[in-house]
């Protein structure tokens, strides 16, 4: 019985390590995908509030971005509160570890914008092309530049649409 049970163990424990499994189907009713679900709505929510460049919703897109960070593997949180801070008045160390944090994870707007800030330069006070290169370098490895979509010059123009201010409105 002993016997049975210290062979067993490793089993028992190494289920207990494991996460739980995800029915990632639609209408599952699972309690990770609805999580999930929520987190993508929060951030197309933050997303669209940033872009439409209304200070007044800057408090909103923040609190969506706070809740959406718990579900974030891919980088896209941080690079979002980068471009936040960046619309509120940029706090450049702030901005750099956000942009950092999100180039970590891979995420290609990131080391395109980092790329830009050191390449202009911009929000830094002098270019820094070796820098530059470095993330321009780093996208080149990313799995999205190898199937070629976005080019870097693709994601470049992205990273300037985002930074753009918005169009003002016509009444």
């Amino acid at each position: 019985m002993t016997r049975r049970l210290l062979l067993a163990l490793p089993l028992l424990l190494s289920a207990c390590a494991s996460p739980p499994s995800c029915d990632d189907r639609p209408y599952s009713g699972s309690a990770c995908r609805e999580a999930r679900l929520l987190q993508q709505n929060d951030m197309l929510q933050a997303k669209l509030l940033i872009a439409a460049g209304d200070p007044e919703h800057y408090e909103l897109a923040g609190a969506l971005l706070r809740r959406a960070a718990a579900g974030d593997r891919t980088g896209e949180v941080p690079f979002y509160q980068a471009l936040l801070l960046i619309r509120e008045g940029p706090q450049l160390d702030e901005v750099l570890a956000l942009l950092e944090q999100a180039a970590a994870r891979g995420h290609p707007h990131a080391m395109a914008l980092l790329y830009k800030i050191y390449a202009a330069p911009y929000l830094v006070a002098e270019a820094d092309p070796i820098r530059a290169q470095t993330y321009r370098v780093r996208y080149g490895e990313l799995d999205v530049a190898k199937s070629g979509y976005p080019s870097f010059e693709q994601a470049l123009r992205v990273v300037d649409g985002l930074l753009a201010s918005p169009p003002a409105e016509t009444p």
